[in-house]
């Protein structure tokens, strides 16, 4: 039967309508409770009367007739129901939640069945809710309900029932991104300086203001007065915060790094500092990131969050100013590295969307960013040692001493053993004695150097970059280089009348690039001239012309990374490639080449995977997967190639694309209780993925709260890319395979075929490896 109503007896609930029924939970479930005496219906089942009795799973007594077209049909408009709420949630985990992880899924063994009391019977008659999708939402719903303090709730079967492709994008829409909101003050302090990285077995919050900022230091030292149960530790670095020595010493003290902040009225007469929110990834990556925000910032575009995207630019403008680089992340063991540069795309997106009124300003804020990225481009990507001046080729080389501390403890225990055992001490002792200068190993640090490399590329891990990663010009960073050239003398040539003065004084780097440049210790000065458009593209047809020179492959029809001390290229087969159409530094004819002979090397089922299997190479327990190889599929390579693709006029393949991904982030949506994971096995459809850190956006109980910040944004961006026909294809989980039929890319469909059906179920329970239960 429907779950116990408690309620008042010889009341009813007004069925108030709710107006629109697809809205936000906060105005949805935002209203009180209205009832008024009942004048129909007997409540004797309440004090003991059961029309129904339970059905006992799996015996045929039970078992209920199938809906048939003649049944009983609503005359009085859309059907909704009368909930108790806590009765029901314990109803629906007891009877469906079998694996009791707070989630209702596919892989759940429970009868897929619950029958509610509806609103107009006053929960008296029942109306039975079926499915996997409509009993994930129930829940959902419920727990949503129960954070607005609701006891009873009229609910909509409308909302059980949703488009799952309007559900999911209003979510991210009217919830995710708000949940994964920050602000770093005295009001949000408490909730970022929380690190799940953190394994000094110290949790005290700490916080790390940059030199140059006074105002700043003495308004975190005021919270910390007036919050006292914080126990706020405030810290003030030196003027170059990002020296190697400098920062091994902060491991054992791990702080946030402040960010931009804007003077308000205090309420009081006065002024005080409230930090400019942004957004996260979710998950363990509670702190600003770099390449993370622009696709974040894309779907926040979509989204109409235009101010929230254009204070993430603020915070990077804050970045390097302060600590010289736009940070891997925001917190200071990050000091020493950055990310793939993506600012001025990000800041020439949002210019383009700010508010028409006040020309002037927004010209103003794009020039802050438009030197800030000046100040970047010089400093670090074409600054030694990022550059390999033979070649002018950019790298990912950052600076840094010992072991990454924010890696799980055991990550680099295979790295380390074969050491400790040499000296004849603990892995641990090894450790610490290596961090600290005591044991020299320079074939660790040739290690080492590369892994932060890794890390700074934003691919960590992958076998393309293994023990080479620090000397190797990828495709990616030299497309978004050139992308960067082109930006600056863009907006330098349309929109400050092709004359740009500095304001900040730094090197200027040698142009062009040579070994007797770079090697000559005169710099021109940043403040000696004003920028003009001319420099800037030359740039972008020097990097070009280098592209093709030492990353186009003419035989393979593809870019490859080049190895800047073998002096060849690095043969591994990268999605990256396709970065080159979204900077626009392929010709039309090597475009052509890419999309007709390589693009089918990196379609799967789910969309783009990372790389091919055959540049993967075999995995075995000695050797495992790399969560940015084969198969996995991610957002930033699924958005750069669709974009590329439109952009030099491939659109249905962007489109076919597109929809491949949406395809596989709704039907994980549909069968696992909205799940919106950081990534997928783009091969087995799954997000059940074991390698190295595992996956996140999983944890949640009951309903999803976040989804995971860029695959949110790929959902909103992918969106913009289907047809209408296509929107309604994804929303009912039609297969790629019959909505393009088997021509498209049948290759890749037949080698698929061999490594794993498609059933969804038979998938998850393959991925759980679940043992057969003997009789």
């Amino acid at each position: 039967m429907a779950p116990t109503l408690n309620h008042p007896a010889g009341v009813t609930f007004v069925d108030d309508g709710h107006g629109t029924v697809h809205v936000d939970a906060a105005t949805y479930y935002g209203g009180g409770e209205a009832f008024t005496r009942s004048r129909t219906y007997s409540h004797s089942h309440i004090h003991g009367y059961i029309p129904k009795r339970t059905p006992l799973f799996e015996e045929d007594t039970h078992m209920r007739a199938r809906r048939m077209s003649h049944d009983e049909k609503s005359v009085t408009g859309p059907r909704r129901f009368l909930i108790d709420v806590e009765e029901t949630i314990r109803v629906v985990l007891e009877q469906e939640d079998t694996d009791g992880d707070f989630q209702i899924s596919i892989t759940d063994a429970g009868p897929k069945m619950m029958a509610l009391g509806t609103a107009t019977s006053n929960g008296f008659k029942t109306f039975d809710v079926r499915g996997t999708y409509m009993l994930s939402n129930l829940l959902q719903e419920l727990a949503l309900a129960r954070d607005h303090g609701r006891k009873r709730i009229v609910l909509d079967e409308a909302r059980l029932s949703e488009n799952p492709v309007d559900r999911l994008s209003r979510m991210i829409k009217n919830s995710f991104w708000h949940s994964l909101t920050r602000r770093i003050d005295g009001d949000g302090l408490e909730i970022i300086t929380a690190d799940p990285k953190n394994r000094t077995g110290r949790v005290q919050p700490r916080i790390y203001v940059p030199h140059g900022e006074p105002a700043m230091a003495e308004y975190y030292r005021k919270v910390a007065r007036e919050k006292p149960h914080m126990n706020l530790d405030v810290q003030v670095l030196p003027p170059k915060p990002d020296d190697a020595i400098f920062v091994k010493s902060l491991n054992s003290k791990p702080g946030l790094l402040a960010l931009a902040m804007n003077e308000v009225d205090d309420g009081k007469g006065g002024r005080t500092l409230k930090g400019i929110p942004f957004i996260v990834p979710g998950a363990r990556f509670n702190e600003l990131y770099n390449w993370d925000s622009y696709f974040i910032s894309l779907g926040l575009l979509v989204d109409g969050q235009v101010t929230m995207a254009k204070g993430m630019v603020d915070h990077f403008i804050f970045e390097i100013k302060h600590y010289g680089k736009i940070l891997n992340g925001s917190r200071s063991y990050y000091l020493c590295r950055t990310q793939p540069p993506f600012l001025t795309d990000m800041a020439l997106q949002i210019y383009n969307q700010l508010d028409r009124s006040d020309v002037e300003s927004n010209r103003q804020w794009l020039k802050r960013a438009i030197q800030a990225a000046i100040k970047e481009y010089h400093t670090i990507w074409v600054a030694e040692p990022r550059i390999d001046p033979k070649t002018g080729l950019s790298r990912y080389r950052p600076d840094g001493l010992g072991i990454p501390p924010e890696t799980e403890a055991t990550h680099f225990t295979h790295i380390l053993e074969p050491y400790a055992e040499k000296h004849g001490i603990s892995v641990l002792e090894f450790s610490e004695k290596y961090n600290n200068g005591v044991l020299k190993e320079p074939a660790l640090d040739e290690y080492f150097l590369h892994d932060r490399a890794v890390r700074e590329s934003g691919h960590d891990t992958t076998y393309r970059f293994e023990k080479r990663c620090a000397n190797l010009g990828t495709i990616d960073l030299q497309a978004l280089l050139y992308k960067y050239e082109v930006d600056i003398g863009t907006a330098i040539r349309e929109v400050f009348d092709d004359e740009l003065e500095l304001e900040e004084e730094f090197d200027l780097a040698p142009f062009p690039p040579s070994v007797e440049a770079y090697r000559n210790p005169y710099r021109e000065r940043s403040t000696s001239r004003s920028q003009n458009s001319d420099e800037w593209f030359e740039r972008a047809d020097h990097r070009s012309e280098m592209i093709d020179k030492y990353l186009w492959n003419e035989n393979k029809k593809l870019y490859f990374d080049y190895d800047t001390v073998l002096e060849k290229q690095s043969l591994y087969e990268s999605v990256t490639a396709f970065w080159a159409l979204w900077a626009g530094c392929a010709s039309e004819e090597q475009c052509w080449k890419l999309v007709s002979q390589s693009l089918k090397k990196f379609e799967v089922l789910g969309g783009l995977v990372s790389g091919t299997e055959e540049s993967r190479g075999k995995i075995s327990l000695d050797r495992p997967n790399r969560q940015w190889d084969y198969p996995y599929a991610w957002p930033p390579h699924q958005i750069m190639t669709w974009v590329g693709l439109e952009r030099y006029g491939y659109l249905e393949d962007a489109q076919r694309l597109s929809y491949r991904f949406l395809y596989m982030m709704t039907t994980a949506f549909v069968d696992f209780n909205g799940v919106v994971p950081e990534k997928f096995d783009a091969v087995k459809l799954s997000h059940l993925v074991d390698a190295e850190y595992g996956n996140q956006g999983l944890d949640f109980k009951m309903v999803p709260r976040e989804g995971f910040g860029w695959m949110n944004s790929a959902y909103q961006v992918g969106l913009s890319f289907l047809t209408t026909h296509m929107r309604r294809a994804v929303a009912t989980c039609t297969s790629p395979e019959v909505l393009f039929g088997s021509s498209a890319n049948l290759e890749n469909a037949v080698a698929q075929a061999a490594h794993a059906a498609t059933d969804p179920l038979g998938l998850a329970m393959e991925s759980l490896d679940i043992a057969s239960v003997p009789a």
